[in-house]
């Protein structure tokens, strides 16, 4: 008979398959934890199968990539207690190395199930993604970020603005929209070229971003124009614009401080004085559109160069627009 011969040659190309491919095979039985793991996952993440079988397959995850596992199962739980039986789930998370390194898997994940169809063990597949992910998150930054000074650009702003006031709307909190413009960057361009104008942007950039919090935002809005988003200040209107117009100054005073610049080790230092004008304007919930907010910074700032420029001055309120 050729059924020992045919079941042999199975299991031999089975073995051969699951051996030398790229992607990792695995198994679990129903409480997750790992029953078989191809060799594919040593070539990945340098833990020899021993070290993983008989591990549960959190283990294999960081935090964030456990949680999304988590949210996986209680989904999958949901729609087969509605009676919506679960194939194959698709998902992206971050895998421990052995050298403590975290790479980025696409997992395709199916449950074994008996007779009864009662769920008792997973198998799936694993493929790295890391470059694909590192890829996506540089196509990101492109569409997010000034790529000279690495700020939000307009866009990425416009939506930090959009959130600011739907979180203002909820709790009662307002926020604040500074614009900057820089007073006298146009003659350092003139003088010097463009690559000392571009260091002294980045070091704008890097100054601005010391002078707010880490839930706040800063953006470069387009040449010498920033914008910065406060979050969170006071529920009252006046204790708000308070709080933003100290803000302003910090921002103020550290933009006036001198610049040095050089563009190479071997070029000489350029020392270069630049202030702001800058215009603040106070926001809470939804009151106005987001256009409005910028328009009446924007304003206020304009305001501030025709008075002398390196000062500050406030936009008044929605209502007494226009």
């Amino acid at each position: 008979t050729l059924f020992p011969y045919t079941t042999l040659f199975r299991s031999a190309l089975y073995r051969l398959h699951t051996e030398d491919a790229q992607d990792v095979l695995w198994r679990t039985d129903s409480q997750l934890v790992l029953t078989y793991i191809s060799p594919a996952d040593e070539r990945l993440r340098g833990f020899r199968a021993d070290e993983v079988v008989g591990r549960h397959v959190f283990d294999m995850f960081n935090e964030e990539g456990v949680a999304v596992l988590k949210a996986m199962i209680a989904r999958r739980v949901q729609e087969e207690a509605s009676g919506t039986p679960v194939g194959f789930l698709n998902f992206e998370v971050q895998h421990r190395c052995k050298d403590s390194r975290l790479i980025w898997g696409e997992m395709l994940s199916k449950p074994d199930r008996n007779a009864q169809g009662e769920i008792i063990g997973y198998h799936g597949i694993t493929r790295e993604i890391t470059e694909r992910k590192h890829l996506e998150e540089q196509v990101r930054q492109l569409a997010f970020h000034d790529p000279l000074t690495r700020l939000a650009n307009r866009r990425l702003m416009l939506d930090h603005l959009e959130q600011a006031m739907s979180a203002s709307k909820r709790s009662q909190r307002h926020g604040a929209l500074l614009f900057l413009d820089l007073d006298n960057f146009k003659p350092l361009n003139d003088t010097h070229g463009h690559g000392v104008g571009d260091l002294l942007l980045i070091e704008v950039a890097e100054r601005l971003k010391a002078c707010v919090r880490e839930a706040d935002t800063v953006a470069r809005f387009g040449g010498d124009e920033f914008v910065v988003l406060l979050c969170e200040l006071s529920t009252q209107p006046g204790e708000a614009a308070e709080q933003a117009v100290a803000i302003a100054e910090k921002v103020r005073t550290r933009l006036a401080e001198p610049y040095v610049l050089q563009s190479a080790p071997s070029a000489p230092s350029i020392r270069h004085e630049c202030t702001a004008s800058i215009g603040v304007a106070v926001f809470r919930g939804r009151d106005e559109s987001q256009n409005a907010v910028i328009d009446r910074a924007d304003a206020a700032m304009y305001r501030a160069k025709e008075e002398g420029r390196n000062r500050i001055q406030c936009a008044p309120g929605p209502a007494a627009t226009g």
